[in-house]
């Protein structure tokens, strides 16, 4: 057998055809099962026979592309559904890295055991429910589950894959016997190797996602006339929790956690009644366990010291808790070693986004 021969421009040409499935501005307007989604994967079957895998689309939409006369196999894939008027590269890089990647393979013509597979999940970007492709193809998705996702415009999956076309069709498997390991690239989506003038990034771990909603309940009253010593405001007591714990977590955190005060409300939420309710969601990541555990033991201390200050009663519940996923430290290393070996400087990072990835993981 030949060496193996990536062509680049063949890569870039298929990204930009598959951007043109729902191109909107700069961008593309993919979501899952929409007309140009179906589009799309049609048009990723076509490519993967032709680079000679045995391609089909499941019953819940993977597009999933075989290595003929194979035992075993490298799995290796994103997702190609977008968010409403999303980026081109976004899921799309990781999917036709794949195809370029099992097509070189095949036209290199190495003989032997191993094969590359190619796949793209559904629904990575939640239009119908959360990630349910790869937990569907890891077996972590309920008959139950499916039958309630639906649409926030009303329409429910199972109602979706019989118009596609794809219902009644077996789920395409992980299979631990076949799948050797799984890989995922994926762009950045964040300002880090731009910022220090690096190419590529190798993952050391994907973030643990946890949000504290913190509740605080006083007394709605007329602004102008309840003298502010009679007050019990609970929007004041929302600024002055999330003022006292912003220092608290930059002490905490490590060099790589994050957090985020993005959902405030006050309730009646008006300019001349003192709020009788106020919350804030706190979302905050880390690759490590410690320290989001000390992270959370940070927020739920300055909750109980906020609680019955002013008269206002301060109260906390946990909606959401991802655990971090770990990565395979053998993989990441011939990662680097191989971009070292292409005059690359990669920068070992954790992933602050959610990726199928996690769910294989």
């Amino acid at each position: 057998g030949g060496s193996m021969q990536i062509d680049g421009d063949r890569l870039l040409a298929d990204l930009r055809e598959l951007a043109g499935f729902g191109r909107c501005g700069t961008g593309v307007h993919r979501p899952f099962l929409s007309r140009e989604d179906r589009e799309a994967r049609d048009w990723l079957v076509r490519k993967m026979c032709e680079a000679g895998l045995n391609a089909r689309i499941d019953g819940i939409g993977h597009v999933y592309g075989e290595c003929p006369g194979t035992q075993r196999a490298l799995l290796i894939g994103s997702h190609t559904d977008t968010v409403p008027k999303g980026g081109w590269l976004d899921g799309a890089l990781g999917v036709v890295y794949g195809l370029e990647i099992a097509r070189a393979w095949i036209e290199s013509g190495e003989p032997g055991p191993l094969g590359i597979d190619v796949i793209s999940f559904a629904d990575e970007e939640s239009a119908y429910l959360g990630m349910a492709g790869s937990r569907a193809c890891c077996g972590h998705l309920s008959d139950a589950e499916i039958d309630a996702a639906a649409h926030e415009g009303g329409r429910s999956l199972r109602d979706a894959l019989v118009e596609a076309g794809y219902a009644g069709r077996p789920f395409a498997r992980l299979d631990p016997g076949r799948h050797l390991a799984f890989l995922e690239a994926h762009i950045e989506q964040g300002p880090r190797l731009e910022s220090e003038g690096r190419r590529i990034g190798v993952v050391t771990g994907i973030v643990g996602i946890r949000r504290i909603r913190v509740s605080f309940s006083g007394q709605a009253d007329h602004a102008g006339t309840t003298p502010m010593h009679l007050r019990r405001d609970a929007g004041a007591a929302l600024v002055e929790f999330c003022h006292q714990l912003l220092p608290r977590l930059e002490e905490t955190r490590g060099p790589n956690g994050v957090w985020n005060m993005g959902q405030v409300a006050f309730d009646p939420g008006v300019a001349n009644v003192v709020p009788g309710s106020a919350e804030v969601m706190v979302e905050y990541r880390d690759q490590s366990v410690a320290v989001l555990d000390r992270m959370e033991a940070e927020i739920q201390a300055a909750v109980e010291g906020a609680d019955g200050r002013g008269g206002v009663a301060a109260s906390a519940t946990q909606p959401l808790g991802l655990p971090p996923t770990g990565v395979s430290t053998e993989i990441a290393e011939l990662i680097a070693a191989a971009a070292r070996g292409r005059g690359e400087t990669p920068l070992l990072m954790p992933s602050g986004a959610g990726h199928d990835a996690m769910v294989v993981g």
